[in-house]
Order: C-alpha cells, then sequence, then structure tokens
C-alpha cells in the first residue's frame, strides 16, 4: 500500500473515531437530561424495567465499543506504520 493511501486510511480512522467519541459524550448528556426528565415526571424508563437496560444505555455501550474497535485497528495500523506515516497520525491524534 503507498504512503498516500495508508495516510488516508489513517486519518479516516481518527476521525470517524473522533466523531465516535463526540457522539458518545452527545448520548450521555442525552441520558441525563431523559433521566432527569422521567424523574420530574415521576415515571420510571420502561425498556430499563423490563431488560435492565435503557435504550440510551444500550447506545452507549454500543458507541463505547465502537470507539475501541477504532482504538485496536489504529494501534494495528501504527505498528505497521513508516516514520513518516507515524509522525502524522502523532500529528492529528
Amino acid at each position: 500500500m503507498i504512503t498516500s493511501e495508508r495516510q488516508r486510511m489513517l486519518l479516516e480512522t481518527v476521525t470517524a473515531r473522533d466523531e465516535a467519541r463526540t457522539f458518545l459524550r452527545a448520548l450521555e448528556e442525552a441520558k441525563s437530561c431523559s433521566e432527569k426528565h422521567l424523574a420530574e415526571l415521576g415515571q420510571p424508563d420502561h425498556l430499563k424495567v423490563v431488560t435492565g437496560r435503557s435504550a440510551m444505555d444500550n447506545a452507549i455501550a454500543s458507541t463505547k465499543r465502537l470507539i475501541e474497535t477504532y482504538e485496536r485497528v489504529l494501534a494495528e495500523l501504527k505498528a505497521n506504520l513508516c516514520d513518516e506515516d507515524l509522525a502524522l497520525l502523532a500529528e492529528t491524534c
């Protein structure tokens, strides 16, 4: 694989990971707001009552797994990079 392809893959993976991190923060904030709103209304989260986990819990867990996958991919890519690619990655991480 030529360096420019590797760099493109690195940049795209780092970008996707960073977007997933941003999405995770938004999910965590939305969960907090939702829980406060349900508490104010005095209503339970019916899915959580039935399954033990809310839809937001499931979305947060799934997003965390996605971020972990991106981290593993980046670690694998880093293991096989030339100095130029490593320098680019250091700039973007």
